[in-house]
């Protein structure tokens, strides 16, 4: 499933951008904070309504994951992050050609890769993000 969500949401940014995908969907399991309090498993992540994933309404995220794509999300379960997606809960794709805001809904943007735009709590909002 997260090889799934991975795909649907970043395949156009590479292999980098999935992964980068997968450590915020895995950051929202372990954060146990803000929007993203009772997530235990990545099921509950994935679909989580609201503050779940866009990508769960198409039918993209519906086909079988690659092996590639099953690789890479092994990849973030072992624990392996990636700037600027590092401790980052929240990303999104602004318009084409826009800046990322230096915030988004009250969090702060921590980076950019291709087209999306990362956002991260504070340490002390969610301490188990950053340990």
């Amino acid at each position: 499933m997260l090889a799934r969500l991975m795909r649907a949401e970043a395949e156009g940014d590479g292999r980098l951008g999935m992964l980068m995908v997968g450590n915020v969907g895995v950051n929202r399991v372990i954060a146990d904070c803000l929007d993203f309090r009772g997530i235990r498993s990545i099921r509950q992540m994935v679909f989580q309504s609201p503050g779940g994933f866009e990508a769960v309404q198409k039918g993209y995220f519906y086909q079988r994951a690659r092996e590639v794509d099953i690789g890479l999300a092994r990849q973030v379960l072992r624990g392996w992050r990636y700037h600027p997606a590092t401790n980052a809960l929240w990303f999104f794709k602004p318009p084409e050609g826009q800046p990322c805001p230096p915030q988004w809904f009250g969090q702060w943007n921590v980076g950019r890769y291709k087209s999306h735009c990362f956002f991260a709590p504070t340490p002390s909002d969610c301490p188990r993000v950053y340990s």
